[in-house]
């Protein structure tokens, strides 16, 4: 089973809000997912994100891949540094 991290859109028309979901990479974009880790809001300024660091660490060290927008995310919050160094330990 491959499993991703993305995002599943919420929110009415032209107000889109985002949730950080593990979900098989066969279910559909808003469909089931497995995990929710956080959330992330474009529309605010400056925008809003919230992950849970310990559950999204764990995830990608257990192999599942982000979606580009994800990483960039993950990123900007210094997930992705913390799972590197963890990686080369």
């Amino acid at each position: 089973m491959a499993v991703k991290i993305r995002l599943k859109r919420m929110g009415s028309k032209r107000n889109p809000f985002y949730r950080l979901v593990v979900a098989d990479s066969r279910k559909p974009r808003d469909g089931r997912f497995i995990e929710e880790l956080g959330y992330y809001n474009p529309t605010t300024d400056p925008e809003t994100v919230k992950v849970n660091e310990e559950a999204a660490l764990n995830w990608l060290s257990n192999g599942a891949q982000p979606s580009n927008t994800v990483r960039n995310i993950l990123s900007r919050q210094g997930i992705m540094k913390k799972f590197d160094e963890m990686k080369r330990k």
